[in-house]
């Protein structure tokens, strides 16, 4: 719209220039030169003011949209990130069942005290595991035991750390 408008006050000072030339005033101390002189000079400014303004704004529209095309750029960036990182870590994580699966076979783990071992791993207490399998306190406690006594260990502290030692390296030994 400026530009319409824009083009519409040139048109009017081109018409008043056009019509000041044919009129071919006797003087050019009149009150209808000075109006159309006027009126061009107005039409002339507010036409450049105009066209100043459409130029400022569309030039902070091409920023803008500059800056939006490279956040989604961006954006496309830390998704495809993400996306890798999510995929790594659940091949991570799959490893890392199957190693605790494996783990248990080698511990002769019974089914029952797989998944005791599986909800005290998780941190559930003897009370929250025996409310998830629908099973006595007593019995998953003594699955508990069991899972300890197979696996050599002392209690719950000492099967986590026999799980995790290798996933955690403390900053000062470096990666391995």
């Amino acid at each position: 719209m400026p530009l319409v408008l824009a083009g519409f006050l040139l048109l009017v000072m081109v018409g008043g220039t056009i019509d000041l030339v044919l009129d071919r005033p006797k003087t050019l101390l009149s009150w209808h030169v000075g109006f159309e002189a006027a009126m061009v000079l107005v039409s002339l400014t507010f036409a450049i003011v105009l066209f100043r303004g459409w130029r400022r704004t569309a030039t902070r529209l091409e920023v803008a949209h500059a800056s939006l095309v490279a956040t989604h750029q961006e954006l496309a960036k830390r998704q495809a990130e993400r996306d890798r990182w999510r995929k790594s870590a659940e091949e991570a994580l799959a490893g890392f069942s199957q190693a605790i699966d494996r783990q248990f076979d080698a511990w002769h783990l019974t089914r029952a005290e797989r998944e005791v071992a599986l909800l005290i791993l998780q941190g559930e207490g003897h009370k929250q595991a025996a409310g998830r399998l629908n099973r006595s306190e007593r019995t998953v406690r003594q699955h508990a035991v069991e899972v300890y006594r197979k696996a050599g260990l002392q209690g719950r502290a000492e099967l986590a750390a026999f799980f995790l030692q290798d996933l955690v390296v403390p900053e000062d030994t470096g990666a391995r």
